[in-house]
């Protein structure tokens, strides 16, 4: 792979990455902020408050595998590639 393509690549994960924590802190904000609304989101999808924060739990724990297994990791390793170059 020539180098341009390599550093193409790594640049594009790494802004994508920062895109995602941006978006995944926005995401957590909006969540605390509103927790103590979340009484309708119980009452409309019949879910205790146990429940809801197991679905919110496990929207975060899949939100940091994403952004950490699919683009932080081949950005370092183009990163690496590039330094190799």
């Amino acid at each position: 792979m020539e180098r341009d393509k390599i550093i193409f690549w790594r640049d594009l994960f790494l802004r994508m990455f920062v895109v995602g924590i941006v978006v995944a802190g926005l995401l957590f904000g909006a969540t605390m902020a509103l927790w103590d609304t979340a009484a309708w989101v119980m009452h409309l999808f019949s879910v205790n408050e146990e429940t809801l924060g197991r679905i919110v739990l496990t929207f975060f724990t899949n939100a940091r595998i994403v952004l950490l297994f699919f683009f932080l990791v081949p950005a370092i390793a183009l990163h690496w590639m590039a330094q190799k170059q």
